[in-house]
């Protein structure tokens, strides 16, 4: 189902458009190929929207926080927003203390997508990106799809560039599986992380190189622990990021498992990307779908991705895709209730 999303300051006009399967339904829209809701059951048949999300695609327009959004050419941050692809100097946007968060300020979350093909259960966003587009060399087709299968979300990134360039794309939906507009009980839902080992960053949110072992740390969600009751742990990591905002290693899938303890729905992510950055909402304040407001903490956003700044560490898995080579990764957000 298509439906009217609101005009744009250009007068293009959004569109969302509604999947469905079994007792699962999602809406998503062409502005920025964005996840808007995604409504799951309880053991009861109660249905609970568990992402965070906006009205109309102007909220997504001023909103601050990436809600839903689909990140690309390159997820997370980079260091001094430049770095070298062989022998070329590449410069992207400064929009975060000197550095590049989430390929800004031209964000690809920002941008009308065309729609290749939609069914009742799956829709297909298509964005041309021409080289130089955010500092990256190559012209670059893109592609999103979303899937909405009997027990989950799959969503596949699909991508082709005539020249070596970079792909690590990601979702940036915060998840609370009580229902979007239970912002109180988000930090009590239970994160279980396989990953042994995540990286410390520094006052600017950028790695430091280290991989740090979880033990015996506030970062270690091996067994089932309550998003909040680390959280102001006196903690060095914990405190330069106003909360949890850090990268673990996908050691094992699924990479992450989110359980709702009340309502009994489970999200378990399997990926196939080396990373996972778990962010509690540290800086999250706007007013969402309904006129919830979201403040700091009201979601956890779970985003499959390659390491922040890794393009500066080249001994860790790198995002470089060769001119002609086909980028294809996909994450599935698998629910139980």
């Amino acid at each position: 189902m298509k439906k009217y999303f609101g005009v744009l300051p250009s007068g293009e006009t959004a569109s969302l458009y509604t999947l469905s399967c079994g007792a699962l339904s999602a809406s998503v829209t062409d502005y920025g190929a964005t996840l808007v809701s995604l409504l799951v059951p309880d053991a009861q048949g109660a249905l609970a929207d568990v992402v965070l999300g906006h009205d109309d695609c102007n909220g997504y327009r001023l909103g601050t926080g990436c809600i839903g959004a689909t990140v690309g050419r390159n997820a997370n941050r980079t260091q001094g927003a430049s770095f070298c692809l062989g022998d070329a100097a590449c410069r992207l946007g400064v929009n975060d203390n000197g550095n590049n968060l989430h390929s800004g300020p031209d964000f690809f979350f920002h941008r009308l997508w065309s729609v290749a093909s939609v069914t009742d259960c799956s829709i297909i966003f298509t964005l041309e990106s021409p080289s130089g587009d955010q500092g990256f060399p190559g012209n670059a087709r893109i592609f999103v799809t979303y899937t909405l299968e009997n027990d989950g979300l799959r969503v596949r990134y699909d991508a082709v560039s005539d020249r070596d360039t970079v792909f690590n794309m990601t979702n940036h939906s915060y998840f609370n599986l009580a229902g979007h507009e239970k912002t109180d009980a988000a930090m009590d839902q239970l994160l279980t992380l396989p990953g042994r080992w995540f990286n410390p960053d520094d006052g600017e949110n950028i790695p430091t190189g280290e991989k740090r072992d979880v033990s015996g740390t506030p970062m270690d969600f091996r067994a089932p622990k309550a998003l909040g009751q680390d959280l102001n742990a006196d903690y060095e990591p914990l405190h330069l990021q106003n909360g949890y905002d850090h990268n673990w290693e996908v050691y094992s899938n699924p990479c992450a498992i989110l359980r709702d303890p009340v309502s009994g729905r489970t999200l378990a992510i399997t990926t196939d990307c080396p990373g996972i950055q778990v962010y509690t909402g540290n800086f999250l304040n706007e007013t969402g779908k309904g006129g919830v407001y979201y403040g700091k903490n009201s979601g956890v956003a779970l985003e499959t991705q390659f390491a922040p700044d890794c393009l500066h560490h080249p001994d860790w898995p790198q995002p470089i895709v060769k001119a002609g080579e086909k980028y294809h990764s996909e994450t599935f957000y698998r629910f139980t209730w």
